[in-house]
């Protein structure tokens, strides 16, 4: 099924048709799919909606620059289109980043909220970063230098030599709405979640470390964390089984 607000249309699958909501956001780059596992087992006892965002999956980008504002509207007008009240929100990854947007920003109310390794934190950059962005921008700028017929290969080397393997993957259209998701630090609305919420995080997260989820767990006033031992980025898809009956007995 497909839901269409201004220039965003969003595939979504809903299953089950108990009274109780959840409202799984995928992490960037994933699908519905990557939770086929979570989803067989939910439906059973909640009605669950998941979905593809513009650009993965049966979702098309739409013609402009996104923000994770555009997200955070978009999803907002979905649960009051959809007459969904009270939702249990569950967040992966940049699916964090708009369930915290939810609840602290735009004040939907939320029966519980689970954030699995969830973005949203900025990282502080050390100094090896700071050189690196530097000399960056400073070899972005001789690519004018240069001829015309060789530009291209230029700026395909940059990007094989000093970005994300998820960026590069990205269709030309989509990276300026990366990079606008990536550089939005989100600390702020953490103060102003009022549901109750659960932090699954993976002991060796290096995408989102999980010394994000310890600052989420200080800041979020009614939070707890769970560390998912020997699991990375990706903790609900390693872990299924242990990662499933957290939830379960959380959302109970």
């Amino acid at each position: 099924m497909y839901y269409k607000n201004n220039d965003m249309t969003l595939y979504y699958r809903k299953y089950g048709c108990a009274k109780d909501v959840i409202v799984i956001l995928p992490g960037w780059g994933d699908t519905r799919h990557t939770f086929d596992f979570l989803v067989s087992y939910l439906a059973k006892d909640y009605t669950v909606y998941i979905f593809d965002y513009p650009g993965f999956g049966k979702s098309t980008f739409p013609g402009e620059d996104l923000t994770i504002y555009h997200y955070g509207i978009f999803f907002q007008d979905f649960l009051k289109a959809k007459n969904i009240k009270n939702p249990i929100i569950i967040g992966h990854s940049f699916g964090g980043r708009i369930a915290i947007l939810l609840a602290g920003l735009y004040k939907v109310n939320c029966k519980k909220i689970i954030l699995i390794d969830a973005a949203g934190i900025k990282p502080h950059k050390g100094i090896l970063k700071l050189i690196r962005q530097t000399v960056y921008k400073v070899l972005k700028r001789l690519k004018y230098l240069l001829p015309n017929k060789i530009r291209d290969r230029y700026q395909k080397w940059l990007l094989k030599k000093f970005s994300s393997a998820d960026y590069q993957a990205l269709p030309p259209q989509m990276m300026k709405t990366f990079r606008n998701i990536i550089q939005e630090d989100l600390k702020g609305y953490l103060k102003s979640v009022e549901a109750e919420v659960l932090l699954i995080w993976g002991e060796y997260d290096c995408d989102t470390p999980l010394s994000d989820g310890c600052y989420m767990a200080k800041k979020i006033p009614d939070a707890a964390l769970i560390c998912v031992r020997k699991a990375s980025h990706y903790s609900y898809l390693e872990q299924p089984l242990y990662v499933l009956r957290i939830i379960k007995q959380f959302i109970k």
